[in-house]
């Protein structure tokens, strides 16, 4: 089960007497032995996908997910190294090659419910939110839960995912929780260490080789997108700029309400708007919104949203931004 919380004790025991205790921290203490104690973003070496664990202690002892307790394993500065899915959180979905991942936080391991709001800055959340920006994998590790992608028993290790997207939502109970994206890679990647500054460069590959994979995509339309990029000549919406490539203007549609699950935003004009690549980012990742009445928030300053006479925005998408941003 997911833990809503970072405790300093690995496996604590209920109910056990002190003498008892001391005998299985000793235990404990010989499990963990082998596990890695440098921060490490893929494949825990010696640990093949698919690799089943008998309990968390036992995938706590492999280094596969260093925490006996919290679902999330990581710091806001570092990232995420990995994920525990076991449904402990109500508004988990686990489909297989991507999986909604809910936050840490504010939740009842006897229920599995949620009874308080989660928060963007809390340790694990805002690992994943850090590993979304710098594109480091997240082993994923499965318990058992209802859901036809997990063990029936034990821990699976899954192998590696990325953090596609986040936001915050309103979930089944009541209470803002934060959300994740999980989409699996079907490439195999080499284990790396933490990004410490002082470790050695990684070598590389001079002749990248290709392999085959299949990828679900949503199919936008490129013909709505151009549409209305040629309506504000490939100036940005936000800031004015207009960036040029060999004489041509260059500028990125993005969706207010993005697209596929679980936001299921539609690939219409009214849902698109003509930025340039670092607002379509600071965009995308909430750290600029519009209002109702096309006020534009931004770090830079409040202005006014431009807008095409022919160009017409649907403020609902507008408001599903928002709300989604929060936190």
């Amino acid at each position: 089960m997911l833990a809503n919380d970072q405790t300093s004790a690995p496996f604590p025991r209920r109910g056990s007497s002190r003498r008892h205790q001391g005998s299985e921290l000793s235990i404990v203490s010989g499990m963990i032995h082998s596990m890695a104690t440098q921060r490490l973003f893929g494949h825990v070496p010696g640990v093949p996908v698919g690799t089943m664990f008998p309990s968390r202690e036992a995938a706590y002892a492999a280094g596969v997910h260093r925490q006996g307790q919290a679902g999330i394993v990581g710091t806001a500065a570092a990232g995420a190294e990995s994920v525990v899915v076991s449904g402990g959180y109500e508004d988990d979905e686990d489909h297989g090659d991507f999986i909604i991942y809910t936050g840490h936080g504010g939740n009842d391991p006897g229920t599995r419910r949620q009874v308080a709001d989660q928060s963007l800055d809390a340790r694990g959340n805002a690992a994943l939110v850090t590993s979304s920006l710098t594109g480091a994998p997240v082993r994923v590790v499965r318990g058992p839960h209802s859901s036809p992608h997990a063990p029936s028993a034990g821990y699976r290790y899954d192998g590696l995912f990325r953090v596609e997207s986040w936001w915050t939502q309103i979930g089944r109970s009541g209470f803002r929780i934060c959300r994740y994206r999980l989409v699996k890679l079907t490439a195999e990647l080499p284990a790396e260490p933490g990004s410490d500054a002082d470790r050695d460069a990684p070598t590389g590959t001079e002749r990248p080789g290709r392999r085959s994979s299949t990828v679900q995509r949503v199919v936008r339309s490129s013909a709505v997108a151009e549409h209305v990029k040629d309506l504000h000549d490939h100036t940005c919406q936000f800031c004015g700029l207009r960036l040029t490539v060999r004489g041509r203007g260059y500028s990125e549609a993005a969706h207010i309400r993005p697209l596929g699950r679980p936001h299921d935003g539609p690939d219409v004009p009214e849902n698109i708007l003509c930025l340039c690549p670092n607002c379509h980012v600071l965009f995308d990742f909430g750290m600029i919104s519009v209002g109702d009445d096309l006020t534009v928030t931004r770090p830079a300053g409040p202005i006014r949203l431009t807008v095409h006479r022919r160009h017409t925005i649907d403020t609902e998408h507008l408001r599903y931004h928002r709300e989604h941003h929060r936190g």
